[in-house]
């Protein structure tokens, strides 16, 4: 299995924020990325894919809400699961953030636990129903960085699933004819 620690990128144009925030989640183990405006976290999820996003609202440029619907909207990167930390705490803007594709959303000041909870729930939730493009033909599954792998070496990584292999009753029959070598027993698909 991939020991790679996740990675959060933290976008907020203030400089305390992003230093406390990456203290924190450096210390329970992730990764960290930082972007200082939109565009800059734009940039840098077409170098890097992180595995979650913390998205201020307000920032100079565009704003938190046109960023996570640009995520949205592109294939690489609308699996993302983008977290709203926003001094923003009106209805209305929490609302607007679920609505442009926001998986969660924070209002600061927040509860350093509360989101390191709802940072480890999105991370993990992203890597069980991540996007997973396969092969029509040969049905190798395409990583994060571009590389091909079979089923079982990704879902091994990803995952930690361990596989054995055999063959259905269907298999068995398109393979090696009428023979029935299998029992009724084992069911036929």
């Amino acid at each position: 299995m991939d020991n790679k620690p996740p990675l959060i990128l933290i976008v907020d144009d203030n400089p305390q924020n992003c230093q406390f925030l990456g203290n924190l989640l450096a210390e329970n183990g992730y990764e960290l990325g930082v972007a200082r405006d939109g565009l800059k976290a734009l940039e840098f999820v077409r170098n890097d894919v992180p595995d979650l996003i913390l998205l201020d609202i307000m920032m100079p440029g565009m704003d938190g809400y046109e960023v996570c619907a640009k995520l949205k909207a592109g294939l690489g990167t609308m699996h993302i699961p983008v977290i709203f930390l926003t001094a923003k705490t009106g209805t209305e803007a929490i609302v607007k953030g679920f609505r442009v594709g926001g998986a969660d959303y924070v209002t600061k000041p927040f509860n350093s636990d509360e989101l390191l909870a709802r940072v480890n729930t999105h991370v993990e939730m992203k890597i069980l129903r991540a996007i997973m493009p396969i092969c029509s033909s040969c049905r190798c599954i395409r990583d994060d960085n571009g590389y091909w792998n079979t089923v079982e070496k990704y879902m091994g990584t990803h995952l930690g699933t361990l596989f054995t292999h055999g063959l259905c009753p269907k298999c068995a029959d398109k393979l090696y004819g009428d023979e029935k070598w299998y029992s009724k027993e084992q069911g036929e698909g």
